[in-house]
């Protein structure tokens, strides 16, 4: 196991992998099954089985190739908290696609009762940012992070500061900005103008993974192996769009319309 490159090893299906569940310290060993799905009709435009054990690295992906399959220019992607990736943000802004994906709560400064990141205000015309009692933090290095370029920026007035206990335990209160960080600022404003967008994606896709787990039943997967698993998904696909279609259009209808293609 120590040996194997993600350091698991499933000896009744080698491809299936360890999935975090909702619990936690809990999961499940199986595949992690990526939809999108167009928000006016609720069917399912492209989808992907993977036995990676997070959605980071998926949001780009899924959203060009769902762009592709409605043969459209510009797309708006609505995404969960498992999906925020910053350079995956980036790559579907420079893609034509606009995501709509709320940050992940990372920080344990709320939980310690001491200022958020949020409470800093970033001055652009200075490259500065400025902290609850006024001051300001100025850039002082920039360092290379988890693939990321950031700028680290702190006060000089930190260790004399009144309100030094509400905001750091350390010296300095350091502020970390990614170079492209107005990309994930403009998501942000965009997520503050559409406040239903967690509302309209969870009526989406959650609404079909229910639908398609109430029919699959309680053991989900019957196959094994990530190629088996995959067709497996892609029936399930099949059958749910074209149950679907049938309620949207009609039966006959639908196969009127499959045959003059």
């Amino acid at each position: 196991m120590q040996a194997a490159p993600d350091g698991q090893i499933s000896l009744t299906d080698p491809d299936a992998r360890s999935m975090a569940t909702s619990g936690r310290g809990t999961g499940v060993v199986g595949y992690n099954v990526q939809t999108a799905v167009d928000t006016k009709h609720h069917l399912i435009v492209a989808h992907e089985v993977t036995n990676l054990g997070h959605d980071r690295t998926q949001l780009s992906p899924m959203s060009q190739r769902a762009r592709e399959v409605l043969g459209v220019d510009q797309l708006t992607a609505l995404a969960d908290r498992g999906y925020f990736n910053s350079e995956q943000i980036r790559d579907c802004e420079q893609n034509g696609i606009v995501p709509l994906v709320p940050k992940t709560r990372t920080s344990g400064n709320n939980a310690a009762g001491l200022y958020d990141r949020r409470d800093f205000i970033y001055i652009a015309k200075d490259d500065e940012y400025q902290c609850p009692a006024g001051e300001r933090a100025i850039r002082r290095f920039t360092t290379f992070e988890h693939s990321l370029t950031l700028h680290k920026y702190w006060s000089s007035a930190c260790p004399q500061c009144k309100l030094k206990a509400q905001c750091t335990t350390g010296k300095n209160r350091r502020i970390a900005r990614w170079e492209h960080e107005e990309i994930l600022e403009r998501m942000q404003a965009r997520l503050e103008r559409t406040p239903e967008a967690s509302k309209l994606r969870r009526q989406t896709v959650e609404h079909v993974f229910g639908t398609l787990k109430a029919w699959m039943g309680a053991t989900h997967f019957l196959t094994k192996t990530l190629s088996r698993v995959s067709t497996e998904m892609s029936l399930h696909v099949l059958a749910y769009n074209l149950k679907r279609m049938m309620q949207i259009l009609g039966a006959i209808p639908l196969m009127k319309a499959m045959t003059a293609r």
